[in-house]
């Protein structure tokens, strides 16, 4: 009687190895609220923009209770916190050391950064319709007679493209320095202190809009309560230090991720 023999099946290590590039941007996502920290900063934005609408709306006028002007209002007080919310998304990771696991389960660092840069557009989106929300509950609850009539798409356009930059640029500065304390420290330092010089010394007048972010968007929040109505200097001028301070920042991070040593 013979045994019969089995011919072992060759297994594809590589193919099993690949992890669905949208099943690691719901991986990132749920990292974002998993942890109480992450649960109250995205509670803390939620109730922040809140926070703000429901001042405005109780010194300004009833003429001036109306959706742009709640919009606005709600740029200022996300654009503080939302960049937090991008560090976090990489920084949390190589504090606790938990880095080493990803990348075990998924080797190609460029594609973590890519899932947690979706992951940190996602977010800012979500973040985006809840001011749209809360502006519009504010909007009704005012009496303001045509309320929605300045609403424009433009305008709205505007508003979310200042929360994906604000968002990404946190996660730049997260891959920078891979650490919570300095990346935030950094974040708000350096560019706060950039407008600082650029507005006290008058001989720098005429560069300031090239290369300060802050005054290259000016023009952009006095949008809210109209038409976009910028030059073609002024585009170039976002475009310029949005390179500066945002893709520039980014690139190096990438690069200071793919060189890093996993501890």
């Amino acid at each position: 009687m013979s045994t019969p023999t089995m011919t072992p099946t060759p297994l594809d290590s590589a193919a099993d190895a690949t992890i669905p590039f949208l099943r690691l941007v719901k991986v990132e996502l749920r990292k974002s609220a998993d942890t109480r920290a992450g649960r109250w900063l995205l509670g803390i934005i939620v109730a922040i923009t809140a926070l703000f609408m429901i001042i405005f709306f109780a010194v300004a006028d009833a003429d001036d209770r109306v959706f742009g002007n709640f919009i606005g209002i709600a740029a200022t007080p996300q654009g503080f916190v939302l960049p937090v919310l991008g560090i976090l998304l990489v920084t949390s990771e190589w504090s606790q050391r938990t880095a080493m696991v990803t990348f075990a389960l998924e080797p190609s660092r460029t594609k973590v950064i890519a899932a947690k840069t979706v992951a940190a557009l996602v977010l800012g989106f979500g973040v985006f319709l809840a001011a749209l929300l809360i502006g519009s509950l504010a909007t009704l609850v005012g009496g303001s007679d045509g309320g929605f009539d300045d609403v424009k798409v433009g305008v709205i356009v505007l508003f979310l493209a200042l929360q994906l930059f604000t968002v990404l640029q946190g996660l730049a500065y997260g891959l920078i320095f891979l650490n919570t304390p300095a990346a935030i420290v950094v974040f708000f330092v350096v560019p706060i202190a950039s407008s600082i010089i650029f507005s006290l010394v008058s001989g720098l007048a005429d560069a300031a809009p090239w290369v300060d972010l802050g005054t290259a968007q000016e023009p952009l929040f006095s949008s809210f309560e109209g038409e976009i109505d910028l030059s073609g200097d002024e585009y170039a001028q976002l475009g310029t230090t949005t390179l500066i301070w945002i893709v520039l920042p980014f690139i190096a991070g990438w690069f200071r991720v793919m060189r890093a040593e996993l501890k």
